[in-house]
């Protein structure tokens, strides 16, 4: 019996990873967070599995469902949104597993600052202008963060940002950044990417609160913060297809 942590990626059911769809279509239980990804996504479960929306659940509640699956020697589909290994909360269900004898496996996911990027039609490493990208989130009631991991550390590098579960905290996050981004930084508000009611806000860090407030958006959106957002067209080519950058698999130099 095996418990698979499954990336349904940001809410697309069409970015599921062909691995992930067919574990889906094979577990007998699945359990999915309800609240971030979407009941079609988990629709291809096999007729007659047991297929339970987390989001009302405790971690001892959903450790106990698939306690009975261990029991049964049942395969267990745990679907969360994104990519798993990012803000997932699985950490705290690995230890349990693992402290009771439970096999495990994770299945990779689209993230959701890919998917945003994505929809946003642009890069986000743009040569000479941003080539780190920083996943990080702010306090508010959620967990609080490590020593160190402040946004305002991280925007000492310059780096393009994203911010997840920071919406409804964007005037502190401007407060934050502005003196070393500058007011007229490029930001994106990606709320719900993948979803039929995908929005996308862009802005700059002074007036980007307003255009969020407006939309009424106060949760399930990615904030991304940097000049790579902004319409960067004076920038070097990358070396990759420099004909005068040859490499092993382009050993020579043009003519």
């Amino acid at each position: 019996m095996t418990v698979y942590f499954i990336g349904a990626g940001p809410g697309d059911p069409e970015l599921l990873t062909k691995k992930a769809e067919r574990l889906i279509g094979e577990c007998p239980v699945c359990l999915y967070a309800g609240s971030l990804v979407p009941a079609e996504v988990v629709a291809g479960a096999p007729d007659g599995a047991l297929v339970m929306d987390t989001a009302p659940m405790t971690l001892d509640d959903t450790h106990e469902q698939i306690k009975i699956a261990h029991d049964k020697g049942q395969n267990v589909a745990r679907v969360h949104s994104g990519d798993p290994s990012l803000y997932g909360a699985i950490a705290e269900q690995i230890r349990r597993l693992r402290s009771d004898g439970i096999d495990y496996e994770i299945i990779p996911g689209v993230p959701a600052y890919a998917a945003a990027a994505a929809a946003l039609g642009q890069e986000l490493t743009i040569p000479e202008i941003a080539q780190s990208i920083v996943l990080t989130r702010v306090s508010m009631k959620s967990t609080s963060m490590p020593a160190g991991e402040t946004l305002e550390n991280f925007a000492k590098t310059g780096a393009t940002l994203a911010i997840h579960l920071g919406v409804r905290n964007l005037r502190e996050i401007e407060r934050q950044l502005a003196p070393y981004y500058g007011v007229d930084c490029p930001v994106a508000v990606v709320y719900r990417v993948g979803w039929p009611d995908q929005m996308l806000i862009r802005g700059t860090l002074s007036d980007i609160r307003e255009k969020v407030r407006a939309e009424k958006i106060t949760r399930t959106a990615l904030i991304l913060v940097g000049p790579a957002l902004g319409e960067v067209a004076d920038f070097k080519d990358s070396a990759l297809y420099d004909p005068d950058m040859p490499h092993v698999l382009r050993p020579k130099v043009r003519q």
